[in-house]
């Protein structure tokens, strides 16, 4: 044997010190302290919850979740007005504390909001007279547990996603303690559960809001610690399913829609826009298309599927039911989602510029800057687009063909979260003030009683 093979040179042996220390860094990558989390990952069988045909008590003068009725900020018909300012218009004010882009939501003879607290370090339910605005109650849902500074983009709060109602509970999830909790009140504000659906790593925060699927609250959470879609028995809060999505952080909530005549639970991100099966969470169909992350929520029409936005990729996108391609573009509406009108989509971007597209063959009608930037996300009210912007405006105004504005109102000074419409009245979510004097207030906007 010779022993010259054991020999190494100065070179040689720091080579092979960078290559101990990068093994050494490599195998801290799955074992170290910042390990992440694996989805535990539940099907209906192991679970054994039974969904039934649950039948919601909502009234067409209901706003029961982020996006209204459908899920797709399509209000019933009804008269709205449709100009308003400081003092014009404007049937009550009341004060909000802490934070929140939870939009606002009607049911019954109450106006339900999430909010966060942080020098308290609460997240609450709020809930205000319909009448007057007077707060009815609060219930504190957290103490504590809150992300760190690092963990929550500046632009976001602790209270980011809407609550979804059946007409009987309030359900709604928080970030808290490192992992998403779910809740359920009654609309007395009586806690009835609490269940944690699954860990979760931020980055920005979290976003999403529930949907309400028969019996069941679906909830999703995409994160780089290994992203999720759940859902849990309404009444109880059993997890009923739980799929995993990979470990991408995006912020979309996902919409449920009736498509190609089967119910769809569908949800963009992950580098795709993706089909489930509602009531089993079984993946029908994935697409690969517009980004990693992504925040809008996607329409339908019966046969068509639409979605946009996405960082880094930009890119809209039309699907058939089974998920073909039918179109795409490289623009983007990225925060706000994007809203059908008739034989078009319609989307706000967050520069403020909206834009139409004729739904069946993707050409542009429209272009046209509205002016300010943009978070929140457009209603429709018979044929007029409702939206507010960052810089205390809402625009009102006709999108079908050729942009028609009816309205730009000032009220405020900005607003993250999205109108709610019903019984005539439209409930906006707005900041009062900048920097450090900036606080909260739900508006009642409408016609004052003869």
């Amino acid at each position: 044997m010779d022993a010259g093979l054991f020999v190494t040179t100065g070179a040689q042996r720091q080579a092979r010190l960078w290559i101990v220390v990068f093994l050494s860094l490599v195998a801290l990558i799955p074992t170290g302290c910042s390990r992440k989390p694996e989805v535990d990952v539940i099907s209906p069988q192991e679970s054994g919850v039974v969904i039934s045909e649950m039948e919601s008590t909502l009234s067409e003068n209901d706003w029961g979740g982020w996006r209204g009725p459908s899920g797709d900020g399509i209000a019933v018909p009804q008269e709205i007005v449709t100009t308003w300012d400081e003092t014009t218009n404007v049937l009550w004010r009341a004060d909000v504390p802490g934070r929140g882009h939870s939009s606002p939501i009607v049911v019954g003879d109450s106006v339900f909001l999430a909010t966060a607290i942080q020098a308290e370090e609460t997240q609450c339910v709020i809930a205000y007279n319909r009448v007057d605005g007077t707060e009815r109650w609060r219930t504190v849902l957290h103490r504590g547990g809150f992300p760190s500074s690092r963990e929550v983009h500046q632009k976001a709060t602790n209270a980011n996603g809407t609550i979804a109602s059946d007409g009987q509970r309030l359900y709604i999830a928080m970030l808290n303690s490192k992992a998403i909790i779910a809740s359920a009140l009654d609309l007395d504000g009586n806690l009835l559960w609490q269940q944690e659906v699954g860990k979760f790593v931020s980055k920005f925060g979290y976003a999403p809001s529930p949907v309400i699927y028969k019996s069941l609250v679906i909830f999703a959470a995409d994160n780089s610690g290994g992203g999720y879609l759940a859902a849990v028995d309404g009444a109880s809060g059993k997890v009923a399913w739980r799929v995993s999505r990979g470990q991408v952080d995006s912020y979309a909530s996902p919409a449920i829609a009736n498509v190609g005549g089967r119910d769809q639970l569908l949800i963009s991100g992950c580098d795709a826009v993706t089909s489930y099966d509602p009531a089993t969470g079984e993946e029908l169909w994935r697409t690969p298309c517009i980004a990693d992350s992504t925040c809008g929520t996607i329409v339908t029409t019966t046969d068509r599927i639409l979605a946009s936005g996405g960082f880094p990729e930009m890119e809209t996108v039309c699907l058939s039911a089974e998920g073909d391609k039918i179109w795409s573009n490289s623009e983007q509406v990225y925060e706000p989602s994007m809203i059908v009108v008739g034989n078009y989509v319609v989307g706000v971007n967050d520069d403020g510029i909206a834009t139409c597209w004729e739904i069946e063959s993707g050409e542009r009608q429209w272009k046209k800057r509205l002016g300010g930037n943009f978070s929140a996300s457009p209603v429709l009210v018979d044929d007029m687009v409702i939206v507010p912007n960052l810089e205390g405006s809402t625009f009102v105004f006709h999108a079908s063909e050729e942009f028609d504005e009816i309205a730009e109102n000032r009220l405020g000074d900005d607003a993250y979260a999205s109108p709610a419409v019903a019984g005539g009245q439209i409930f906006l979510r707005i900041g009062v003030g900048k920097g450090t004097d900036r606080r909260e207030q739900l508006v009642c906007i409408g016609a004052a009683a003869s």
